[in-house]
């Protein structure tokens, strides 16, 4: 099926995935972003629309009379940013997206694996909250007006460019001098790895279809591994031997509040994931690239993109303060 597609952001980790598949479907795609040049920008056949979302004039200039089969939001935060949107794709658009998180599920899930009907409760982590918000939001649009609205929450989706752990290039760094890197809990907790694409590959078969409407899906990967195997597969691919020190998530939450704000809001937490709901709209849905395979990809694209290699000297010394506390 041909569709519209109005990709809101477009040029972010998971949004820009979405872009590539959606032109794989024959779709045809537009992208309303500020121009702020990222290095993922849309490809060739893609419609370029430069305005700011946060900025309605700009959006109403830039898109003038348009409509569209779907619009995919991936810059929307808050219950403002949701309404705004809303306002401006009224009678305008067949379908409205929100891209949530995973992360707004309850923690700790009292029951795994989590499924679409967890209830949805975070009290440590701001971000989460924010998105449950822009959910109800939706949720009463649905109800009060039966608007066509669908939301989809992702879990620690990654690409080439980007290390879905904390302090990325610098872990890697001290992996490969030999320096202790903090390990938050141990690794024990469970979590899902998702590569852009294979996200992607199943949310483009979600719109357009009327199932969705009023509905949440989470696409993540089925493969469900520790965090601390997802270090050991960095590791591996970094061609390092690692040394750990485990840190306990309330410990770090003392030190740097925003990292501990999203150990004990998400990564303190075993997160294994029921995707029996999408599978039932999407049966192809799947993960085709593994953790040690996208581990594999993230380190080989640093290697060659130095630009990249940024050390965080900040967490780098506040790991060495913990290293010196907890090795022992």
């Amino acid at each position: 099926m041909s569709l519209r597609v109005l990709y809101i952001g477009g040029t972010g980790v998971i949004s820009s995935a979405c872009v590539r598949a959606s032109l794989a479907l024959d779709h045809e795609v537009h992208v309303l972003h500020r121009g702020s040049g990222s290095h993922r920008e849309p490809p060739g056949g893609v419609v370029v629309h430069q305005g700011d979302v946060r900025d309605p004039a700009s959006v109403r200039r830039a898109i003038g009379e348009e409509r569209f089969d779907v619009v995919a939001d991936f810059v929307a935060f808050s219950p403002e940013h949701v309404r705004t949107s809303l306002a401006l794709f009224a009678g305008r658009s067949g379908q409205y997206v929100l891209i949530s998180t995973t992360a707004a599920y309850q923690k700790p899930a009292a029951i795994l694996p989590i499924r679409e009907s967890t209830p949805l409760r975070n009290p440590y982590f701001a971000y989460a909250r924010d998105k449950i918000a822009c959910e109800d939001v939706l949720v009463h649009e649905y109800r009060e007006r039966g608007t066509p609205v669908t939301v989809v929450r992702p879990s620690h989706t990654y690409d080439r460019t980007l290390f879905p752990m904390d302090s990325g290039w610098t872990v890697v760094q001290r992996m490969r001098e030999g320096r202790p890197v903090v390990l938050p809990d141990g690794g024990r907790p469970l979590c899902a790895l998702s590569y852009a694409d294979d996200f992607a590959a199943t949310f483009v078969r979600l719109l357009g279809d009327p199932r969705t409407h009023g509905e949440a899906f989470h696409i993540t990967s089925d493969e469900a591994i520790s965090w601390r195997q997802a270090f050991d597969a960095v590791a591996v691919a970094a061609g390092a031997v690692p040394r750990y020190v485990a840190v306990p998530s309330e410990v770090i939450a003392t030190h740097d509040a925003g990292w501990g704000e999203v150990l004990l809001g998400d990564r303190a937490h075993s997160s294994v994931f029921d995707s029996s709901k999408v599978r039932s709209l999407v049966p192809q849905h799947g993960s085709t690239v593994s953790f040690a395979e996208g581990a594999r990809r993230i380190v080989a694209w640093y290697d060659t993109h130095p630009e990249a290699q940024v050390r965080e000297l900040g967490r780098e010394a506040l790991m060495d303060r913990l290293v010196a506390a907890f090795d022992v």
